[in-house]
């Protein structure tokens, strides 16, 4: 017998908008609307898209060794954050691989992080066991989360959120809304420019009506937010990263600050450090990496798809694929050995038995919309 899904602050408003609902990381969560995947996908391109995203896990630590110990848990520079920055981060296993990616903010008095709904109650047993003597972990697994993203999610925000407009990409402020308040960050999941937002789960509907009573505005489910993320070349945990695939791997060498590296103030002593720090440096290269690809006949290319050489020896798997709403391409993204992994080398995906070309492409897909200021 499967326990019982759980319900995010906005469920009633979801049926009452006529989502469809599917099962996710243990909740009842809208994976399309009305309108559809592509007009979801399209209106986020060139309006803004609201999210609810109440399912991923938010915490605290606190305490004045928050930073130190956090840091000792990711091959990121915590220590060096100023108050208001937001970061990638990344947990690793003993070995070197990824139990989560995550975003942390300096919030000055302690760090606000957000994990993923599916490994979250994981992330948070391990961050206690690993750290949880050194700092307060305080789970917020209640609190809901909004993204609001697209080129005028900041015109519908700052109508709600007066200031917001100043926040710059990858920074975060503390607001009000009625009196009740509301944590933004700059930040999100499409490529886009756009804000997520943390507030108490009493308030999320309400904030959340609000928002979609905005002219830009329109609701966005799970099946639009894949197909913006993989556009813009950004990994979903449990396809393209997992406790199997190291950062060197999975191509996010940027998220590694030069001061964790080797010859770093503070290289290593983060855990399976020998390992990455190896792939790092080239003293132990890794196997295969993690590369994007465009198929060169309209047939999309699924997740678990195998990769072969144009000689026919299987030489990846595909992670994650779909028909590109934006570009109107089949793209992908999948590993490869580092021989394959230039852009332009031509390799097959096996679909159905029969071979299609694939190009090995830049990420991201769709250029990124970033606000630096």
């Amino acid at each position: 017998m499967t326990d019982p899904l759980l319900q995010t602050p906005l469920h009633a408003l979801h049926l009452e908008l006529g989502a469809r609902m599917v099962p996710f990381a243990g909740y009842s969560m809208p994976v399309q609307y009305p309108a559809g995947l592509m007009a979801e996908h399209l209106h986020t391109r060139s309006a803004a898209g609201l999210f609810d995203v109440s399912h991923m896990g938010q915490l605290r630590l606190i305490g004045p060794d928050a930073a130190t110990a956090f840091e000792r848990l990711m091959p990121v520079d915590v220590i060096g954050l100023a108050p208001g920055k937001q970061r990638y981060g990344l947990l690793l296993t003993d070995e070197g691989t990824i139990i989560d990616d995550l975003m942390f903010v300096n919030r000055d008095d302690h760090l606000f992080v957000i994990v993923n709904g599916a490994c979250k109650h994981g992330d948070l047993k391990h961050i206690v066991d690993r750290i949880g003597s050194r700092c307060a972990v305080e789970p917020q697994f209640d609190r809901g989360l909004l993204a609001l993203q697209g080129p005028q999610a900041v015109t519908a925000l700052q109508r709600l959120l007066p200031g917001v407009e100043k926040l710059v990409f990858m920074t975060g402020g503390a607001f009000e809304w009625k009196g009740k308040p509301v944590f933004a960050t700059r930040s999100g999941y499409t490529g886009e420019d756009g804000f997520e937002l943390s507030l108490a789960a009493a308030d999320t509907e309400a904030f959340a009506r609000a928002l979609l009573a905005q002219p830009e505005v329109k609701p966005v489910g799970l099946g639009a937010r894949n197909s913006l993320r993989l556009e813009a070349g950004l990994c979903l945990y449990g396809n393209d990263i997992d406790t199997t695939t190291t950062p060197v791997e999975a191509a996010l060498n940027w998220a590694m600050q030069k001061v964790r590296r080797t010859g770093g103030a503070r290289a290593g002593g983060f855990p399976g450090a020998d390992r990455v720090l190896a792939q790092l440096d080239g003293t132990r290269p890794a196997q295969r990496v993690r590369v994007g690809l465009i198929a060169q006949e309209r047939v999309p290319v699924r997740d678990h798809t195998e990769l072969h050489s144009e000689a026919g020896e299987r030489m990846g798997e595909v992670t994650s694929g779909l028909l590109g709403p934006s570009i109107n391409q089949p793209i992908a993204m999948g590993y490869l050995p580092p021989a394959l992994a230039a852009a332009g080398t031509r390799v097959n995906a096996l679909v159905r038995g029969k071979p299609v070309p694939m190009v090995v492409a830049p990420m991201p897909f769709v250029p990124n919309r970033y606000y630096r200021g």
